[in-house]
């Protein structure tokens, strides 16, 4: 039932150019960047990729520009964020053609579905597609749980593989394996909350603030996984004030920020999202300064 996926997949972000078209050059240089910095996989079109804010016709170009520039040396797994279960099957259908190896799979938007059409949803997209498939939990963010209730009904759907955790309880974790053992890969989502995911048996962390910082997820990742501790721990103490804005509802613009002060991308998001300004920005970026005057692995 395993994807074999591990380690950090960040969640990357999707460049524009000055007239908000998308970038697709700037996108590929990031993400190419990002492989070669040592992470493990791909997220696209996730969040931080402000999938909700690009039409139907640019995820498919982003994808296919995804594919070109990874050529094959990590998994790809695109978001799949749309408002109703048609797009979506849809999108999961174009996504497996173009060559995605795996789905991050949200509720629909706006609509926030009982525990039975939040099933069908998911089900009916499983259906779509051959690609395994990795649900996202964010119960602050989407108003739903995917509970266990929820993860039972779906035990028979075998494409349906995985399960990034993204509510701000790490309980979660343990109470997810004690009922399912190994059936659902379990990742860690929620930025600040990582390192216990990794340390309660999370397979892997899909990251925001690795699109800033590689080098140091990529260390944090390496150091749990051979047991390292003491190492795990310095490394996130370091970069927690950095982390916790991946909870926050501007946790895009930061992200994007941190991303340009790091000299990896740039801070442009499309509207309703606007770049952070006043004492907002001026307190991400000296956080970000900050985070990159003391990297703790000597970070390029």
């Amino acid at each position: 039932m395993t994807t074999g996926w591990h380690g950090v997949f960040p969640a990357a972000t999707t460049q524009f150019h000055e007239d908000f078209s998308v970038d697709i050059d700037a996108t590929q240089r990031v993400l190419d960047a990002l492989v070669n910095d040592g992470v493990n996989g791909l997220i696209v079109m996730g969040t931080c990729g402000e999938n909700n804010s690009l039409d139907p016709e640019e995820k498919r170009t982003i994808l296919k520009a995804t594919v070109e520039v990874v050529n094959g040396r990590v998994p790809i797994v695109t978001g799949v964020s749309e408002f109703d279960t048609r797009r979506a099957s849809a999108y999961a259908r174009d996504a497996e053609k173009i060559g995605a190896d795996g789905l991050m799979l949200l509720p629909a938007m706006v609509y926030v579905p009982k525990p039975h059409e939040l099933v069908a949803h998911f089900k009916t997209v499983a259906e779509a597609t051959g690609l395994p498939i990795m649900l996202y939990n964010n119960p602050p963010a989407y108003r739903v749980n995917i509970g266990a209730e929820v993860l039972e009904a779906l035990d028979g759907v075998k494409n349906i593989k995985a399960v990034k955790e993204s509510a701000p309880d790490p309980r979660r974790f343990t109470d997810l394996i004690n009922a399912f053992g190994d059936r659902y890969d379990i990742f860690a989502g929620l930025d600040d909350v990582a390192l216990e995911g990794l340390m309660l048996g999370a397979k892997g962390w899909v990251s925001g603030l690795t699109s800033a910082f590689p080098a140091e997820s990529v260390a944090l990742v390496a150091a749990a996984d051979r047991g390292d501790w003491m190492e795990a721990r310095r490394i996130y103490r370091w970069f927690m004030p950095l982390l916790h804005l991946d909870a926050e509802h501007d946790l895009v613009q930061s992200i994007k920020l941190a991303e340009q002060i790091m000299g990896r991308g740039s801070e442009r998001v499309r509207m309703p999202r606007m770049p952070l300004e006043g004492a907002r920005r001026a307190e991400v970026a000296a956080m970000v300064e900050k985070a990159a005057a003391t990297r703790p692995i000597g970070g390029k």
